[in-house]
């Protein structure tokens, strides 16, 4: 029970720092270069998960065995272009906005994993996606009679995020966790620093220390989100991970002054209820596979 209790503790700490995180990442991103901040971001992130493979069972000569090493390149590169398009999102379309839209991801990881990993979706969980994706439209709704194309940006970041979800998926069947965080890291490190140093730019001396907290959030985040996993399956801490959409939505109305419609409250509320039953009857639907009872 203590070790449940303690799961829950760092699964909480983990979403609250990823939304101190993301509200570092819109300041940041409204002055500089997106794909600038991600890469100095990105740097952090990728020492923190060289760091881990070399602790893990085999250190690191073992953690860098792949037995999909296209799968995970391609991993490697999708996340730091989705982080890009988050930054970028929450600059031009606003921090709550942007999370209301991520929040669906979970139902496109649902449609695609139809195609891609060939598994079945019942018609409890159709529903949910239905009721989900109405919930992305009342959010998308324009209010001045035409759409806007920024929406496109945190759509297409929902839509890369649930591709990456899709290939850990793909590439969790031959290689082991760790080895996907650290190619993970390296990789997309490496990817990003390719494109980043022609988007440099010379932050001010309060915004070196805006980006340290940036590297600081985005790697402890990602260690209390690790040990959360470590201690609860993933259906109970994946449905937590949608607080982020409050703390998103509290930030962005009293620190960035945003506003929110009757649309996107509503539409959000949908898409979480969607996206938690979604993540539920996976669970469910995978404890069955294997021959377990469903709690």
């Amino acid at each position: 029970m203590r070790s449940k209790a303690n799961g829950y503790v760092f699964a909480l700490l983990a979403i609250v720092i990823f939304s101190i995180q993301d509200g570092i990442s819109k300041h940041l991103g409204a002055n500089y270069p997106p794909v600038f901040v991600a890469m100095i971001r990105y740097w952090a992130f990728a020492a923190f998960a060289a760091a881990l493979a070399a602790r893990a069972p085999g250190g690191l000569g073992a953690t860098v065995v792949t037995k999909r090493p296209l799968l995970q390149l391609l991993r490697g590169v999708l996340l730091p272009a989705q982080i890009v398009a988050v930054i970028t999102s929450f600059t031009i379309v606003g921090l709550a906005h942007s999370q209301a839209i991520l929040a669906a991801t979970p139902l496109f990881v649902a449609l695609l994993s139809m195609p891609l990993l060939g598994e079945r979706v019942g018609w409890r969980r159709w529903s949910a996606i239905t009721v989900g994706l109405v919930g992305v439209l009342l959010i998308l709704k324009p209010e001045q009679g035409s759409f806007d194309l920024d929406f496109l940006l945190p759509l297409g970041a929902a839509s890369m995020f649930a591709i990456y979800v899709i290939t850990t998926r793909l590439a969790s069947r031959e290689d082991p966790a760790m080895t996907s965080f650290f190619y993970t890291g390296v990789v997309g490190a490496a990817a990003i620093s390719l494109v980043g140093p022609f988007f440099w730019a010379t932050l001010s001396a309060p915004d070196w220390g805006w980006m340290l907290l940036l590297c600081i959030t985005g790697t402890s985040s990602h260690y209390f989100l690790i040990r959360a996993y470590d201690m609860l399956d993933a259906a109970a801490v994946e449905p937590l991970t949608y607080l982020q959409l409050v703390f998103a939505s509290i930030m962005g109305v009293t620190i960035f002054g945003e506003t929110l419609s009757a649309n996107m409250i509503i539409g959000s509320v949908l898409v979480v209820a969607a996206g938690i039953f979604t993540v539920w009857r996976e669970h469910v639907v995978a404890r069955r596979k294997a021959g377990l009872p469903p709690r």
